[in-house]
């Protein structure tokens, strides 16, 4: 059985199937999205599909969209053509992005931190957000939280843990894929000892959701 901690290849395995579900923007990234000024550059890391980087592109001048996926890049480029957005994409661990510092206006970095399997590389892709925003730059990150109905009774501690969830392709066979599932609180303090400064949280339909910027 393969690894599901093995990002890269559990998504290249699912990414024609998982794109095929990830039609629409998430309401929570649209309103987030809408409330930016307009203009600059805009990144969208775990980019999957391309489904929020097309939603940024028709509010900044630039779209970046980073995945470490190449089967789910290989969808966005599809979707990106077939619909006239204009995205650079880029094959990119979240831990380490190939983006020179200060340089996103507008990130979104939601439903990929709760797939890295250590907490080390989770800080270390937000210390990454904080070092590629530009001042005045905004992101907003979510993962899946114990607050989530399917984990009513594991999350009863008020503690994250690690789980799997499986991803059923359509000839049966599944898929588990490595999640992560925050406590509300353990979300707020990663965010806290990363070089990122909390500006908003909430949580939605089971997600943990933080606006965010570079700290001082």
């Amino acid at each position: 059985m393969d690894d599901p901690r093995d990002l890269r290849r559990t998504y290249d395995r699912i990414a024609g199937h998982f794109a095929a579900t990830r039609e629409y923007a998430w309401p929570e990234v649209e309103a987030f999205v809408r409330d930016r000024p307009s203009g600059g550059v805009g990144l969208d890391i775990g980019c999957g599909n391309g489904r929020h980087a097309e939603l940024l592109a028709e509010r900044v001048d630039h779209v970046v969209g980073a995945d470490l996926s190449r089967g789910l890049l290989e969808e966005a480029r599809r979707r990106a053509r077939e619909r006239a957005v204009a995205v650079e994409l880029l094959q990119a661990d979240a831990a380490s992005l190939p983006i020179r510092s200060s340089r996103i206006d507008v990130g979104v970095y939601v439903a990929t931190l709760h797939h890295l399997p250590e907490r080390e590389t989770r800080v270390a892709s937000l210390d990454e957000l904080a070092r590629v925003l530009a001042p005045g730059g905004r992101a907003l990150v979510s993962a899946w939280s114990t607050a989530h109905g399917r984990f009513a009774d594991r999350g009863s501690n008020g503690e994250g843990f690690d789980t799997t969830v499986d991803w059923t392709l359509p000839d049966g066979e599944t898929v588990p894929r490595f999640y992560h599932i925050y406590a509300p609180a353990e979300f707020e303090a990663d965010l806290a000892t990363s070089a990122l400064e909390t500006v908003s949280f909430e949580l939605s339909s089971g997600n943990c959701y933080a606006t965010v910027r570079a700290a001082d």
